[in-house]
């Protein structure tokens, strides 16, 4: 049984989870979860996950060479997602890398952190889809989240995002 929130309990405060990848919606997710955290004095939870799936098969010094690699981008990825927050919102994310497989992770970040209330998202603009993280929702992800998930359209502009957020 999943934990229960606990962000409107005295001594919490609600966070929105974004997840940190090198997809271009991802500025999307991170503008509207900064925002939103900042008008409700909530808090900013980032996570990057490497799926590292061929590092098994590979040589010891080749592998953890793979996995420092890996590593180093999802961290200056989070850097950078962080520095932006910080910047729209004042607010000083949290931030996390993990390995393994991105809907197992999520589920266990938000089981961790009984202050995580909202998953955000940002769907791809392009024609390949929605994007993969909403793929992974839609293919059966959803019903297994303790907390409500908020899709960004991947279109909206910072003005239409303020105006929502």
């Amino acid at each position: 049984m999943p934990r229960r929130r606990q962000s409107h309990e005295p001594g919490h405060r609600r966070k929105f989870l974004v997840i940190i990848d090198d997809t271009p919606e991802c500025d999307r997710a991170v503008y509207y979860a900064a925002r939103r955290a900042a008008r409700t004095q909530g808090g900013v939870v980032m996570l990057a996950v490497l799926e590292l799936a061929d590092v098994q098969s590979q040589w010891l010094g080749v592998a953890e060479l793979m996995r420092a690699e890996a590593t180093d981008k999802a961290q200056a990825r989070l850097d950078h997602f962080a520095a932006r927050t910080r910047n729209l919102s004042g607010i000083e994310p949290e931030q996390a890398v993990r390995e393994g497989d991105v809907a197992g992770e999520i589920l266990k970040v938000i089981e961790a952190d009984e202050d995580i209330a909202i998953l955000v998202l940002a769907a791809g603009t392009g024609s390949e889809g929605p994007g993969p993280l909403i793929a992974a929702l839609a293919g059966g992800l959803l019903n297994g989240l303790p907390i409500p998930v908020t899709i960004v359209p991947g279109g909206l502009s910072d003005t239409e995002i303020d105006a929502l957020a």
